[in-house]
């Protein structure tokens, strides 16, 4: 537990993430001022013996330095989990963001085939396409709720059907994927909040329960996905992972099921978080709509980064030493844990004039929402770049006077800034 001016913040405490995100923000920011990172102490997980602790990285500085030297802040044996994976949920997740070269470059090297600019702007055409639906059904709703109706189905009918994934089993893949990121969320646990005891007994088990249960079902799909694609394969992104190219290379069974589940999380949930918040805050600056709205083409791309800078849809990875290091004033240990929250790292001033304002004009725009720079930037953020302006470009042209109502439920999450649900009226 860290302490500041007398006040404890305690980031493996779940009623922290539990807090208004202005609350939450401006304790990142009494970390970030706090000469050395912070250390605290772990949260505990049922059948999961807690380490030493771990360093909260809330600079922008440090979560660069730790992105751009793997060597020494290694992200095996996990990196998105605090507490070291037991070998029953790496055998779900256990995914290349979890491994360091060699094992890394090789499943980046086959994937990043299906994910190059040039690919992606091939998408296009059905990103635009799946947007004027939605826009569609928005505008005969007139009112409802913005996640379930636009900023989740997006990103997930492109993910699957890059995948391959039937139409009929979409809705079974999003399901599973709430529940991969829920957490302790009470909505998803089932244990209300104020359930005293009985809570803190239940909610670890049944988190645990409901995490294995999701990786389990969707690694299935993922088996039974590439087994078809080896007989019969169609030239989606399933059939590309799972069949040899020219290089020989593909994905076995065990890297393609692990693979699977991360990309219709991340390519999911990043895309969703970030679209949903970027609603909300372009109702909450209307100065910032009017400018977006006057000359859409020109402002749109700086929109989307400080959507993304502001919003900061994935909070935090993890990493571990691989040796003694002095992190900018902070001595390190090999075998340290530390959490890079990328969430503060983009509201640094040392980085962002007037961080905490919300600015489509910003520039530069360096946020870590894709990581830092290094081997693990993410994949998929042009992908996400290309959605997230298709269908900001179709909602304002055909629903101008869209807005959201009201404050958006929140996921209770150290791991995702996620809403899961916002309402939205369009006049």
């Amino acid at each position: 537990m860290a302490t500041d001016t007398g006040t404890a913040i305690d980031l493996s405490d779940n009623r922290f993430w539990a807090l208004p995100y202005d609350q939450r923000m401006a304790a990142f920011a009494k970390l970030r001022a706090q000469p050395a990172a912070p250390l605290f102490a772990e949260p505990r997980f049922p059948l999961i013996k807690p380490g030493a602790g771990y360093y909260a990285l809330t600079r922008h500085a440090d979560v660069v330095e730790a992105s751009r030297h793997p060597e020494l802040f290694s992200s095996e044996p996990t990196s998105n989990s605090i507490p070291d994976m037991p070998r029953y949920l790496a055998s779900y997740f256990g995914s290349m963001i979890n491994m360091d070269d060699p094992r890394h470059a090789r499943l980046r090297r086959i994937v990043s085939r299906a994910f190059t600019p040039k690919l992606v702007s091939g998408l296009k055409a059905d990103i635009e396409t799946a947007s004027a639906r939605i826009v569609d059904d928005l505008l005969a709703h007139r009112a409802g709720d913005f996640v379930a109706e636009a900023a989740a189905r997006l990103p997930m009918q492109v993910i699957c059907t890059m995948m391959g994934i039937p139409e009929r089993q979409q809705a079974m893949v999003l399901a599973h994927t709430n529940r991969i990121l829920a957490g302790s969320d009470p909505e998803y646990t089932g244990v209300p909040e104020d359930a005293g005891v009985l809570r803190t007994n239940l909610v670890g088990p049944l988190a645990l329960y409901r995490l294995v249960r999701a990786g389990r079902r969707l690694h299935h799909l993922a088996a039974a996905l590439g087994r078809e694609r080896r007989r019969n394969a169609t030239g989606d992104l399933t059939s590309k992972l799972v069949t040899a190219d020219v290089d020989g290379e593909a994905l076995t069974d065990q890297e393609f099921g692990s693979f699977f589940i991360l990309l219709v999380v991340a390519g999911n949930e990043t895309t969703r978080t970030a679209l949903s918040h970027g609603l909300k805050l372009l109702t909450d600056h209307p100065d910032q709509m009017e400018l977006l709205q006057s000359d859409f083409e020109k402002h749109i791309l700086g929109a989307v980064d400080e959507i993304l800078r502001y919003a900061t849809p994935v909070t935090q990875f993890r990493r571990t030493l691989t040796q003694d290091h002095d992190l900018n004033g902070t001595p390190l240990k090999k075998g340290d844990k530390v959490l890079l929250f990328y969430n503060a790292a983009n509201r640094d001033p040392d980085v962002f004039a007037d961080p905490d304002r919300f600015d489509i004009t910003r520039s530069p725009n360096p946020h870590l929402s894709f990581g830092g720079p290094g081997p693990h930037f993410c994949l998929g953020a042009h992908l996400a770049r290309t959605e997230m302006a298709a269908l900001l470009r179709e909602l304002f042209e055909r629903a101008p006077s869209i807005r959201s109502v009201g404050e958006p439920d929140r996921l209770t999450s150290s791991f995702i800034n996620g809403i899961k649900r916002l309402r939205y009226e369009i006049k």
